[in-house]
């Protein structure tokens, strides 16, 4: 078994969600649960089929975070993984929900727009993900200050009244 890495392939304001599920169903069904969930959003799929023809399925509403998808599901290779790119204005807050109640999805592994690596053991078999590096580890603890910034920020982006 050999462990690597791969980089996630994104302009810095792109937030994304990988996750891994058990089903080509899954492909409709998150499809279904993203345009549900947010009317009108932007987003490219794809998913790496884990058996039979084992292709990168896709779908989505965008052609840009199509060709995202599909070139970072490539890119990650394992079996049963999904990544949705969502287009700008557009959070992985307002859909996990959605998407976590598709009965095909078995886990995600991150929701972000940070600079991500993908985890991999790679065996002859194959590529599983396990697990991601997201972001960057801290940089000390918040004071009094930072946590009415923190609080000031929430309410001014209109995530809490």
């Amino acid at each position: 078994m050999e462990l690597i890495t791969v980089k996630i392939e994104k302009p810095e304001e792109i937030n994304f969600i990988l996750g891994q599920t058990h089903f080509i169903k899954t492909v409709e069904d998150v499809h279904e649960a993203l345009v549900s969930a947010v009317p009108g959003i932007k987003f490219g799929m794809a998913f790496c089929e884990a058996s039979g023809k084992c292709l990168v399925r896709w779908s989505g509403t965008d052609s840009d975070m199509l060709d995202l998808a599909r070139k970072n599901a490539q890119a990650i290779a394992a079996g049963h993984t999904f990544i949705i790119f969502l287009a700008g204005g557009f959070y992985p807050v307002n859909v996990l929900n959605a998407l976590k109640m598709v009965p095909e999805v078995c886990r995600i592994f991150c929701a972000t727009a940070n600079p991500t690596e993908v985890v991999l053991a790679v065996t002859e078999q194959g590529c599983g993900v396990l697990g991601v590096v997201d972001g960057f580890g801290p940089k000390g603890v918040e004071d009094e200050e930072e946590i009415q910034w923190r609080k000031g920020f929430l309410r001014q982006i209109g995530y809490k009244l």
